[in-house]
């Protein structure tokens, strides 16, 4: 099922010039060039979506932006089947679709991770597992971040872990068109191995 492409909010002249020159922005500029914001977690759904046959998924995020039609449904039960009603209209205006890192990544705390994490689903045997896995040594752990909760190889709902939550990424008091796949602190079992020394205080490049 082939879905359109969400296009990224437009930002000020100025804000494109600081934001877009990614390859130009050190992990700890990213951090502190943005900031992570609350959001309403009900308009949003985390979903396993299948690729190809089935046997692999990635992971979907879907957000309802106004009630004139439904972006969504989530079935009961566990696993929850998620019907992806977006992609049979236009859903310019209504809905948001984050489909990759240049729309969602992993921020823990004030350190954005977008450049030394990534979100992959893995599916098991008796479940699909949403997690954050580092792409640079010493960045920190592997860390599990939602679950379907149950086996299936179609479009799935993926349930937080505790501590994990969306936020929306924002620069200068903006709202973009990216979200954070958030966690306040570095899980408690982790922390040992969680935060290197060699580590800077704040780490990620921006993904607008």
């Amino acid at each position: 099922m082939r879905l359109p492409v969400l296009r990224a909010r437009s930002l000020p002249l100025a804000a494109c010039a600081a934001v877009l020159s990614a390859g130009s922005v050190s992990p700890v500029m990213a951090s502190a060039l943005f900031e992570a914001v609350d959001l309403s977690q009900e308009r949003f759904v985390l979903v396993a979506a299948p690729i190809g046959d089935g046997t692999r998924a990635q992971l979907n995020i879907y957000e309802q932006l106004k009630p004139t039609r439904p972006c969504f449904v989530v079935a009961p039960g566990a696993p929850a089947a998620v019907e992806p009603l977006l992609a049979t209209f236009d859903f310019s205006g209504i809905c948001s679709r984050f489909i990759d890192a240049n729309g969602y990544s992993v921020r823990v705390g004030g350190d954005d991770l977008a450049a030394s994490y990534r979100l992959t689903v893995v599916r098991q045997s008796n479940d699909n597992v949403l997690q954050a896995v580092p792409t640079k040594a010493g960045a920190g752990p592997e860390m599990v971040v939602a679950r379907t909760q149950g086996p299936g190889t179609g479009f799935l709902q993926l349930v937080f872990e505790p501590g994990w939550q969306l936020k929306r990424r924002a620069y200068g008091g903006r709202a973009l068109g990216h979200v954070y796949i958030y966690r306040e602190a570095w899980p408690e079992a982790l922390t040992q191995q969680a935060a290197p020394a060699a580590r800077p205080a704040s780490g990620g490049a921006p993904g607008q």
